[in-house]
C-alpha cells in the first residue's frame, strides 16, 4: 500500500508498505518507526462517504487497498490511564522504561543541583548546631570517626543511585555540596574547605562497591580483581542509567534463557505478536545486558540470540531502558533547537572547508527540515575536523551487500540508483544490520540507539561527532565534554559567532 501521510503543512511523506498489517495496533506501531514518531498520536484518514474530510480511523477495512492519504495528529500524554475500551481512535506510546522495577540496579540521571540526603537524627541535630555555632562565630564542627563516617556512608549510597563509578568532577560537586549546606564541615587551612572530604568519599566509594560485589550486585561483580588478566573496567560510558541490572525477584537466569527462545521462536512467526515479543524483550533485559556486557559478542551472535532487538521498536525500547530517554524524540529535538546555529556556524566555515559549501548548496533547492537536519549531520564530521567518510559511505544498487558494507565498521550506508536515494541502512561489523530507514537523520538515530544497546565504543575517527550527538543533541551525560566539544556547545549558545 502507498501511504501519503500529513505530519503539518511542512512535512509530508509518502512511505510504502509491503505488507498489509493485520492489526490496527500493528499498524501504528509501523507508523511509529517510518516516521520516528514519539508519544500519542492519532490518525485520520480521508472518509469519501464525507466528501473525503479527515476522519478517526477506528479499522484497517475503512483504508483503501492501494493508496491512502492519511493525517497524523500529535496529542499529549492523557493524565488518566488509557484503557482498551476506546472505541473510535487508536494511540501508541512512546517506549518507556516504566515496565522495569525501581531497583537499586536501576539509575537515575545525575542530578543538577546534587541534593545532600539527610543523615540520622543524632547526626542531624550536631551539623545543626554546628552550622549555627559557624554562622555566628566562625567556628568549625570537629567530627569524630563515627560521625564522619555516617556522613560518607550516607554520601555514598545517595551517590549510587546515580553512578557506581563518579568521575572526578561528580566527587567534586558531592564534596562541594556538602559544605554548601552544612558550612561547619568545612575543612580548615583548605583553600575550597572540603578537599579532605573529597578524597575521604573516593576512599568510601570504592569500599561501598565492594560491598555490593560480595552481595552479587550484576553491575560491580562483572570487574570482580580476581576474575583473571587485568581488563578495562566494564562500566557505564555513555551516561546509561540502567548499565548492568540485576535479574528482578520472581525470575531466575533460567527462566529468562525461555523467555529469550521464545522470542527467537515467535520471530520466525509469518504473524508476529509484537505485544508479546515487547513485553518479553522487557523481561529479559538483564539476561541481554549480561551477556553483552560480559561476554563482548560479535553482533552477529548477538542478531542471532536477540533477532528483535535489531527492529525499529526494540531499538527506541532498549535505548529508553538504557538512558530513561526517548531516543528519537530527543534526538530530534535538540537536533532542531540548535538547527540555525549550526547552519549559521557551517556557512562562516564553508570559505575555508569546501565541503560544507557543498553541502549547504543542497538547501538551495530543498530548504525542508528534513533537509536541514541531513545537511548538518553529514556536516558536522567536516566542522569538527573529522573523517566524514566513517559516517557516511555512499553504494549503488549494482553492488552486492558485500561490497557495499565492505570497510565500514560503524556507520550509515546511502544506497542509490544513479542520482536517486533509494535506501539508508546501518552498517556494523560491515554487515546490514537495519536497513529500510527513510532519511538520514533517522539512520543516524537508529546508528546511535544500536551503539548504545551493544554497548560499542564509539569509533576513534568520529569520537567528537557522537559525543556532540550525544551531549549536545541529546543532553545525556552533558554535564562532562570534552575541551572541543565544550567549545562547540558554547559557540552554539552564543548570539554572534
Amino acid at each position: 500500500m502507498l501511504l501519503r501521510i500529513i505530519i503539518n503543512k511542512d512535512d509530508i511523506r509518502k512511505i510504502q508498505t509491503d505488507s498489509e498489517p493485520e492489526t490496527l495496533d500493528s499498524f501504528y506501531s509501523f507508523l511509529k518507526c517510518k516516521l520516528g514518531l514519539g508519544g500519542d498520536f492519532v490518525v485520520q484518514f480521508q472518509d469519501p462517504d464525507f466528501g473525503n474530510e479527515f476522519c478517526n480511523l477506528s479499522s484497517l477495512s475503512e483504508l483503501p487497498k492501494e493508496k491512502a492519504t492519511l493525517k497524523v495528529i500529535l496529542k499529549q500524554i492523557p493524565e488518566s490511564p488509557q484503557t482498551d475500551s476506546t472505541l473510535d481512535t487508536a494511540s501508541l506510546s512512546s517506549p518507556s522504561s516504566s515496565s522495569m522495577e525501581d531497583t537499586p540496579s536501576c539509575r537515575r540521571p545525575w542530578p543538577d543541583p546534587f541534593v545532600i540526603p539527610k543523615f540520622s537524627y543524632d547526626v542531624e541535630l550536631k551539623l545543626k548546631r554546628g552550622n549555627e555555632a559557624y554562622q555566628e562565630n566562625g567556628t568549625l564542627l570537629i567530627t569524630n570517626k563515627d560521625t564522619k563516617s555516617e556522613i560518607l556512608e550516607k554520601l555514598a549510597e545517595e551517590i549510587y543511585k546515580y553512578s557506581a563509578y563518579p568521575s572526578r568532577e561528580q566527587y567534586d560537586i558531592v564534596a562541594q555540596s556538602l559544605v554548601k549546606k552544612h558550612p561547619c564541615l568545612r575543612e580548615p587551612g583548605s583553600v575550597k574547605g572540603w578537599y579532605c572530604w573529597k578524597f575521604s568519599l573516593k576512599f568510601k566509594m570504592g569500599n561501598y562497591r565492594n560491598k555490593l560485589r560480595v552481595s552479587g550486585c550484576s553491575e560491580l561483580t562483572v570487574n570482580r580483581r580476581n576474575s583473571g588478566p587485568k581488563q578495562k573496567l566494564k562500566k557505564a560510558k555513555k551516561s546509561e542509567v540502567n548499565f548492568l541490572p540485576d535479574v528482578p525477584e520472581g525470575k531466575t537466569q533460567n527462566v529468562l534463557e525461555e523467555e529469550r527462545a521464545a522470542i527467537v521462536a515467535e520471530m520466525k512467526k509469518k504473524k508476529v505478536d509484537w505485544k508479546k515479543v515487547t513485553d518479553m524483550m522487557a523481561s529479559t533485559f538483564p539476561l541481554r545486558r549480561k551477556e553483552i556486557v560480559e561476554e563482548q559478542p560479535l553482533v552477529a551472535e548477538v542478531k542471532a540470540k536477540w533477532p528483535a532487538l535489531f527492529t525499529d521498536t526494540q531499538i527506541e525500547a532498549e535505548f529508553a531502558r538504557l538512558t530513561s530517554t526517548d531516543l528519537w524524540d530527543t534526538f530530534v529535538s535538540g537536533l532542531d533547537q540548535y538547527m540555525e546555529r549550526f547552519l549559521q556556524m557551517f556557512r562562516a566555515k564553508s570559505h575555508c572547508i569546501q565541503a560544507l559549501s557543498s553541502l549547504l548548496s543542497l538547501l538551495d533547492d530543498d530548504n525542508s527540515v528534513q533537509k536541514k537536519r541531513a545537511v548538518i549531520l553529514r556536516g558536522l564530521p567536516h566542522f569538527l575536523r573529522e573523517d566524514p567518510s566513517k559516517l557516511l559511505k555512499i553504494a549503488e544498487t549494482t553492488e552486492s551487500e558485500e561490497q557495499m558494507a565492505k570497510g565500514v565498521s560503524i556507520g550509515v550506508l546511502l544506497i542509490q540508483e544513479e542520482e536517486d536515494v533509494i535506501d539508508f541502512s546501518v552498517v556494523l561489523e560491515e554487515q546490514i544490520i537495519l536497513n529500510g530507514i527513510t532519511d538520514f537523520p533517522h539512520a543516524v538515530a537508529m546508528l546511535v540507539g544500536l551503539l548504545f544497546a551493544l554497548n560499542i565504543d564509539y569509533p576513534k575517527e568520529l569520537r567528537y561527532t557522537f559525543e556532540v550527538i550525544q551531549k549536545v543533541l541529546m543532553n545525556i551525560g552533558g554535564e562532562q565534554c570534552s575541551a572541543r566539544v565544550h567549545g562547540l556547545r558554547n559557540r552554539l549558545l552564543c548570539k554572534t559567532l
